[in-house]
């Protein structure tokens, strides 16, 4: 596989952040989800992250949620495969811009 991320473009890989009731519970503890490309390593993902929010990141975990196979007026054809990358922040936050209830 080829990287197509440099240090100029990789902050095109981080997608967006996943907000639901679950992930921003986790922001409490310091934890965010973000939606990311598979093609990012951990290493790049926290240098973007860091540059992007002003934060030290701890630690980064990754999961690769496979597509589903579907069926749709007859054809078959399957999901995208969705990266996520959990982020652990040593200090700071990052303001997602809401607050769940």
């Amino acid at each position: 596989m080829v990287n197509i991320f440099n240090s100029q473009n990789v902050y095109a890989g981080i997608r967006r952040p996943v907000v639901t009731e679950k992930s921003m519970a986790a922001t409490t503890f310091g934890r965010y989800t973000f939606v990311v490309s598979p093609e990012l390593t951990k290493t790049q993902i926290k240098g973007a992250i860091e540059d992007l929010y002003k934060v030290k990141v701890s630690s980064v975990s990754r999961l690769v949620r496979k597509g589903k196979k579907k069926v749709f007026r007859g054809r078959r054809g399957q999901r995208s495969d969705v990266s996520y990358a959990f982020v652990r922040l040593l200090s700071g936050s990052i303001d997602l811009g809401g607050q769940v209830v």
